[in-house]
């Protein structure tokens, strides 16, 4: 019998498909630096049946043992910016809970569209900058800190909103506003996104909307491809990663525009 904090169905999701679902957000947080959320969310919805809601905090549970296998990979490479890591993630940390204090709050059709605008800024960003491999070193001085702060603001912010570690914002922002190398960018970004998807979760479980069942089989699944995907990383160039990484955001926000204007011709009368 289903407890009733939990929807019907929730229990009897089937485990190899949230394996899947946290394989493939794994392979693409450790090849492009992001949580993975940006595929988690859209396929949880798909797949495995969860509404925005439930798909966005499930999706940044996993993130979390994703991030740290990811950053320790790219790390022991001498890729993470430990200081960078530290101001972008204070600023995260306090966004991350205005994020999350919306999610709870916004309609699910609010969060589809909002979900599926950043989608496409996202694709069009990669699609027009790509980025340099390099030794782009960091300096720091009152400016740049305040506004690596105010980074961390908007990426902890969109991380408690749709369920994504923010690195599709880091990475860009990284990379053209602070002239780091792709893959310093990535693995920097990684590191981030601990404290800042810990955070944003940490909100998302006292307001009981977090399935930790589908967290934890999504987070080990994700875990363990992250691995392979740092490998991809160090293999791609900087332009077919920015290429492979717009396709797939554009896939999945063609996909999730289908499905919302499908869910909104149905939910006519009020939104779920």
């Amino acid at each position: 019998m289903t407890s009733p904090a939990a929807p019907a169905g929730r229990a009897r999701l089937p485990w190899v498909r949230l394996a899947l679902v946290g394989a493939a957000g794994g392979l693409l947080s450790g090849a492009f630096g992001v949580g993975g959320g940006i595929l988690m969310v859209p396929l949880l919805m798909t797949f495995a049946g969860m509404n925005q809601r439930r798909a966005s905090s499930a999706s940044l549970a996993a993130i979390v043992p994703a991030a740290v296998a990811g950053s320790i990979t790219y790390l022991v490479n001498g890729q993470v910016d430990l200081l960078a890591t530290l101001f972008v993630a204070i600023g995260g940390i306090a966004g991350s809970w205005v994020g999350s204090w919306l999610l709870r709050r916004l309609s699910l059709g609010w969060l589809r569209w909002l979900f599926i605008a950043l989608l496409v800024a996202v694709a069009v960003r990669m699609l027009l900058a790509i980025p340099e491999r390099g030794d782009g070193a960091l300096e720091f001085d009152v400016a740049s800190v305040a506004a690596m702060l105010a980074l961390g603001v908007a990426i902890g912010f969109a991380s408690g909103l749709f369920g994504i570690g923010g690195g599709i914002i880091m990475v860009p922002a990284f990379i053209a506003l602070f002239g780091m190398s792709d893959l310093v960018a990535k693995g920097t970004s990684l590191a981030v996104m601990i404290p800042t998807a810990v955070s944003g979760t940490i909100a998302n479980a006292r307001a009981g909307i977090v399935d930790l069942r589908a967290a934890v089989i999504v987070g080990v699944a994700a875990t363990a491809a992250s691995f392979a995907g740092v490998a991809i990383a160090f293999l791609l160039s900087p332009e077919w990663s920015a290429r492979l990484f717009a396709a797939l955001v554009i896939v999945a926000a063609v996909q999730l525009t289908v499905r919302a204007i499908a869910l909104r011709r149905r939910e006519r009368p009020r939104d779920a």
